[in-house]
């Protein structure tokens, strides 16, 4: 199965025009990925995509537009390449022999604060060498620094390699686990997996198989129903399960057939504890029980797909929200890497499960939306505080 984006590790590429950032992308890979010309600004836009690279394996990797750009279409594109920062694992800083400037340092403590990691390349150096004094400027920041002409090295793709996992953390290499310290092995998983129209017919959605992978990989069993067969499962069960996951809009049916011996969670909400922050998440839900006719509630899909007749962002979750808090809320909504700045006007925002996208990218969103003193939480743990079983529902991950 082909790794989807939110498992990928993301690259970003930066760096002044014609640092040589597009080469370097095509040395490691041995291929033609990215254009390359002598003439400066070639690259206009943020070309994102996905690859191999081994050992690190599934990355996806975004060459972007020069750092200094001009003009009003060029100050456009360095906006889009400064939002790569915000859904990046690690990023790869180009310098050329043309210095450090200003501009350079506000990057470096850019991706500082962002906490990201961060490689410089000093490539070019088949031509010129920068100052010693640039040089020491580039080190002070950069978890790693190589040298290296991406033209003429025949060991671009080994150096860049060996220098990226020098300063990966063992997290950003060998994905965590969704459900480790909750179960152990040989415990029995139940699942249950609505067929409903939001179902892909033949096949299960991601975080489901995602899922039932991380059991394996615990040593554990999965036992799979829908909602109408899960009180016959669990009759059927020798022994009693450690834990239940439900797709969240089955929440309410699934929580009055489970008893409250055995623990019970959804999948979206073991992607929140994956993804962002579980205890920001449940205090941004209990935001609900202080809203007010006409706050604003900003919905955000990682996804962008055809809402269907019953979407669980644009209809389900508005409809329970107005149920439980009796007000008159105003819902918008966003997709993709849409986030928008003006988040201030929101009383909350709540995210999808964010099976699409990586985990720095869910972590900057909340550290914005903190930063603005805005409420932020996620589907499940919405639709699980809807219908009043959100303290069962994260029980599972308090200890």
């Amino acid at each position: 199965m082909k790794e989807t984006r939110g498992n990928r590790l993301h690259i970003t590429v930066l760096g002044k025009m014609n640092t040589g950032k597009s080469s370097i992308i095509n040395a490691i890979f041995n291929r033609e990925i990215s254009i390359v010309s002598d003439y400066a600004g070639t690259t206009t836009d943020v070309n994102q995509k996905a690859m191999e690279l081994l050992p690190i394996g599934p990355v996806s990797i975004m060459d972007t537009a020069g750092l200094d750009d001009r003009g009003t279409l060029g100050q456009k594109r360095v906006e889009k390449t400064l939002e790569t920062i915000e859904r990046c694992d690690v990023a790869i800083v180009v310098f050329d022999n043309n210095g450090v400037k200003k501009s350079d340092i506000e990057i470096f403590n850019k991706l500082k604060n962002k906490k990201i990691p961060t490689l410089s390349i000093i490539n070019k150096v088949d031509i010129a060498y920068p100052q010693q004094d640039d040089i020491a400027k580039i080190k002070e920041y950069s978890g790693a620094v190589i040298e290296l002409s991406a033209k003429n090295d025949k060991n671009v793709a080994t150096k860049i390699k060996q220098a990226l996992i020098s300063i990966l953390d063992d997290q950003y290499i060998n994905s965590p686990s969704l459900l480790k310290g909750i179960i152990n092995s040989n415990d029995t998983i139940v699942l249950v997996i609505p067929i409903d129209k939001e179902a892909p017919k033949g096949r299960i959605i991601l975080p489901q198989v995602q899922t039932i992978r991380d059991i394996l990989d615990n040593q554990a069993i999965s036992v799979i129903c829908d909602t109408e067969r899960l009180q016959q499962t669990l009759n059927n069960l020798k022994t009693t399960p450690k834990l239940v996951v439900t797709d969240s809009q089955a929440f309410k049916e699934v929580d009055t057939i489970v008893p409250e011996k055995i623990s019970l969670t959804s999948f979206s909400i073991l992607f929140a504890k994956l993804k962002g922050d579980l205890k920001t998440f449940e205090i941004g839900a209990n935001t609900l029980d202080t809203l007010k006719d006409k706050d604003k509630i900003l919905i955000c899909e990682s996804c962008s797909h055809h809402p269907v007749e019953d979407d669980i962002g644009r209809v389900k979750i508005p409809n329970l929200i107005k149920k439980y808090t009796n007000k008159d809320i105003e819902f918008e909504h966003v997709s993709g890497y849409i986030f928008p700045k003006d988040i201030e006007k929101y009383s909350l925002i709540i995210h999808c499960g964010a099976c699409m996208t990586n985990r720095r990218e869910v972590l900057s969103r909340i550290e914005t939306a903190n930063a603005k003193n805005v409420a932020i939480t996620n589907y499940g743990i919405v639709i699980a505080k809807c219908l009043n079983i959100l303290d069962r529902a994260i029980k599972p991950f308090k200890s």
